[in-house]
């Protein structure tokens, strides 16, 4: 189903509902800076609160709600797979989890796949993966993974320790060892740390960990020339390329992996939020030759369950068969043109416009006092839903569905918003 059939449908009922703030801060725990809003349902790229006011998302749960609020194939997926079947243990085949595993398979250069539940869990399945690489095949007894400063690969003991910022580190040591950092996008960086840890008796580093775009790090995208020589010097000393692709893959930059934007292929990667179009879900994919855990080694009670393998699976059949990965690319592009007339507009406020496909970023100056979360509360009062990527990113991340208007639209919202803000 094509993004312009889905907006042509009629929207539904609304039917504003009482909520209590206070009543949510009373029993849930404080982990999150809440925006006062709740809402309460959507329908494509569109999101109602309990006011029954309308918002245009362009967060998408982070990246996450590939097909947008609502869509069919998504609700008859779990409709059918809810009255059959939702969840048995791994210790017997699942057909929905082999069919999922298969497609992927089929569309990366992945030969095997491990599920699990969401990003920091895939994230760990990596680095739990290479680290049994480097004990057995590599002979490494004290295993370094090398990540970047700016990084963010989960919020688990480990993969906040794999972060490279120290503000996600804080309070929670000590940390795991087994990591370090170099800049992002710094191939020399690279080669010095590896000519440290490696320039004694034995070798250390087993692994590079990288996101092909940093997504919480400011919507940086990584250089092909960056990554490619990345690519050469793990071939050269036989260390392990893992990338985290949670944010970036199953087709936000406008192909479905992040890594061809770069003309590299990983050893091994990681997906979730978009794979499952919302549905809870994460998986570790990586190549035959460091498929090394075994029965035993890695296990996820709900990994692969058939109800989020089925749903998922209509994801990515829904990905393919509507072309969203042209969407994406096209609908980047537009989005992208429209946020350098509002910069140009701007130029003491905005410094930089950046992203691949469906993930951008906008820089404000450093010179400014303006803030990228003064940014998204202004736009959310005007009905258009934005995420920040640090304090002077502001990230815009909708539905791969979403339409030609709808970037119109939310363009138009946000210039209003900046030339308020600049007023």
């Amino acid at each position: 189903m094509s993004p312009e059939t889905l907006i042509s449908q009629p929207p539904l009922e609304t039917n504003p509902s009482v909520f209590d703030p206070a009543e949510f801060d009373a029993a849930v725990m404080t982990t999150y800076g809440r925006f006062p809003l709740a809402l309460e349902r959507g329908q494509g790229c569109r999101v109602w609160d309990t006011q029954g006011r309308a918002y245009l998302d362009f967060v998408a749960g982070i990246a996450t709600c590939t097909l947008g609020h609502a869509h069919p194939a998504m609700v008859q997926a779990v409709t059918a797979q809810i009255q059959k079947l939702h969840h048995v243990s791994n210790l017997y085949y699942i057909p929905e989890q082999g069919a999922l595993a298969q497609w992927l398979v089929e569309h990366s250069c992945a030969d095997r796949v491990f599920f699990c539940n969401s990003g920091a869990e895939a994230n760990e399945g990596a680095i739990k993966l290479a680290r049994k690489y480097a004990h057995t095949v590599l002979q490494i007894d004290d295993p370094v993974i090398l990540t970047a400063h700016a990084s963010f690969h989960g919020r688990t003991l480990a993969t906040i320790t794999a972060t490279g910022q120290p503000k996600y580190q804080k309070n929670f040591d000590p940390l795991v060892p087994g990591f370090a950092y170099v800049p992002f996008n710094d191939i020399e960086a690279i080669k010095t740390a590896i000519a440290e840890f490696d320039g004694g008796e034995k070798r250390r580093v087993a692994a590079i960990l990288l996101e092909p775009l940093q997504g919480e790090g400011g919507v940086r995208p990584g250089d092909v020339s960056y990554f490619q020589a990345v690519r050469q010097i793990c071939d050269d000393l036989g260390i392990l390329l893992i990338l985290d692709e949670v944010q970036v893959g199953m087709g936000r930059s406008g192909k479905l992996w992040g890594y061809e934007n770069l003309g590299i292929e990983p050893d091994i990667f990681t997906s979730a939020k978009g794979l499952g179009g919302g549905i809870p879900i994460g998986a570790t994919l990586c190549k035959s030759h460091c498929n090394v855990f075994q029965p035993g080694d890695h296990a996820s009670t709900y990994g692969g369950n058939p109800f989020v393998c089925g749903v998922a699976l209509t994801v990515c059949q829904t990905l393919e068969q509507d072309n969203l990965l042209a969407n994406a690319a096209q609908r980047g592009e537009q989005l992208r043109q429209g946020l350098e007339a509002i910069a140009t507009e701007y130029p003491h406020l905005i410094a930089e416009v950046r992203g691949w496909g469906l993930i951008n970023g906008l820089e404000l100056s450093a010179e400014t006092e303006m803030t990228s979360i003064e940014i998204v509360k202004v736009a959310m009062a005007a009905g258009l839903l934005l995420v920040p990527a640090g304090p002077k990113v502001v990230r815009f991340v909708p539905p791969l569905i979403v339409t030609e208007s709808e970037i119109d639209e939310a363009l138009a919202t946000l210039g209003k918003a900046i030339a308020q803000l600049s007023a």
